[in-house]
Parts: structure tokens; sequence; C-alpha cells
């Protein structure tokens, strides 16, 4: 399918399910969703939903406001109705359930691309509705935890097996995206302990070109069936770079350049659950 086609069908497939409250906000209702994704069950279906829950919550975001559980009237066969559970989704709901579908599907692709630019708008042009910089931020952080999981299952598959050939495959892909810079590198640049990770000390624009390579990547390992880990890591290398040759194109800032935050993602999250325990 060329570019332009894949533009095309993703917005056609996703504004055509878009709807719109009474109150001007557009949602999604999981079960159009779910068909629009190609999930032949709504039992697997429901499983990527758990995930974005899960996402959500570690988060420190209330999973009501993203997630609500309703009703809905069918129609069957027989000229009645039966009422299904069904959910109506928000738009970042729906970016957390493509961001946990499975990466195998074409059609999970077009999801996050499609969520991803389309929350971007978003919140260009509603700067009241967006999520704070500190909300984003441990959102996207809790996703690369999460792919990280799916992109270590991919690298064991390719034969990157042992920690040290992990720990190689890794570096390679920071140094695509960082302009050769390896892990070691990155954390004495943003000037941290020896304990503290730099995923932890990324802002949300950092944490998201990470995200774009890490799904990238495990895409690309899995769907190229990419054996060998010379193979692994010089894939993970190449993804790397070809995120920053787009952040270029794009005039946005190398991530190397990004202001590190002052306050830890995990310190972020501890205070966010606090915050939530006293309410």
């Amino acid at each position: 399918m060329a570019k332009k086609e894949i533009i095309t069908y993703s917005q056609q497939t996703f504004e055509n399910i878009k709807r719109t409250d009474e109150n001007g906000t557009e949602f999604w209702y999981a079960r159009e969703l779910q068909k629009a994704l190609e999930y032949a069950q709504w039992r697997r279906f429901q499983e990527s939903i758990g995930r974005a829950k899960t996402a959500c919550e570690a988060s420190g975001l209330d999973i009501r406001d993203h997630f609500a559980d309703i009703g809905k009237m069918v129609d069957l066969g027989s000229g009645s109705q039966r009422e299904i559970a069904d959910i109506k989704l928000s738009r970042y709901a729906c970016y957390l359930i493509v961001m946990n579908g499975d990466p195998r599907k074409e059609v999970i692709a077009l999801g996050q691309t499609y969520f991803a630019v389309k929350t971007r708008q978003k919140e260009i042009s509603d700067a009241a509705t967006q999520l704070s910089e500190e909300e984003k931020r441990l959102a996207i952080r809790d996703e690369v935890t999460i792919r990280n999981k799916f992109l270590t299952s991919s690298a064991k598959a390719a034969g990157v097996e042992t920690p040290v050939d992990y720990a190689v495959f890794q570096n390679r892909g920071y140094q695509g995206l960082y302009n050769g810079l390896g892990m070691k590198d990155i954390h004495k640049r943003k000037g941290l302990k020896k304990n503290e990770q730099i995923l932890d000390h990324m802002g949300a624009t950092e944490l998201a070109a990470n995200l774009f390579r890490i799904t990238q990547t495990d895409d690309k390992l899995r769907r190229e069936n990419i054996k060998g880990k010379e193979q692994a890591n010089e894939t993970h290398y190449a993804v790397g770079k070809k995120v920053r040759q787009t952040i270029a194109e794009l005039g946005g800032t190398m991530p190397e350049n990004l202001p590190t935050p002052k306050i830890s993602a995990q310190k972020l999250k501890q205070e966010r659950k606090k915050a939530i325990a006293k309410k």
C-alpha cells in the first residue's frame, strides 16, 4: 500500500467511526474500534483495553475520564433488540489501546499514526483541554515500559539472548537516535547519578521519540523475521537513525538537546499517587 493510500485509509477508517457528544467532545465506541482494528473477538480486544487501562492508571489519570462503561442496544435478526456492554473511549484511550495492540497488524500501525497525529493536533488547537506536560510525560513513560517488554521479546527471538547482548542492542538504538551517543554518554550529558535511569529523566517530547524508536524496531524485527544479534543491533541503530532524520525533516529539536526535567518520572508518579490517595 502506497504512503498516500495508507494515510487516506487510516483517515477514513478512524474518522468514520468518530462520534461527538452533546458537549462537542469527540469519542469512539470500543465495539466499533474493535472492528476497525480487525479484532474478530471482543474478548481478545478487551485484553488490549485492559493493558491500556493499566497504562492510564499507572500515569495517575482517572480511568473513568477516558474509559466510560456503557450499555448499548443492538438489533437482532428477529427484529428484537438486546443490550450489550460497550465502552465510550476518549482519543487518549484510543491512543493507549493502539499502542498496546498487536504490533504485527498493519491496521494497528495505522491506528498508532492516526491517533498520535490527531492527539498532537488537538493539543495544539485546544490548549485548554490538553494534558499537562507532567501527565503526558508519565503516560508516555509507562508506554515505554510496556513497549520495551515487547521489544525484549522480539529481540530475544532474533538472537539477542544474554543481558550483555541486550545492553549492546539497546545501546545501538540510542546511538542511532542520538547521533552516536550511547547510554553512558546520555547519562553523563544529563548529569545523572549512577543508579538513575535516563528514561526517567526525559521530557514528554524526548520520551515520544524513544517510544517511536522502540515500537518501530519491535515491528521491524517481527515483520521481517530478522535473525542474528548483529542484524538485530543494526536494525535498532537504523531505526533510531531514521527517527532522528524524521525529527530533522520536521524541524524539531534533536533529543540530546532537549531539556532534562528537574524531577524524575518515578518521583512524579509517587507524588501523583499520594495526591490521589488524599482525595
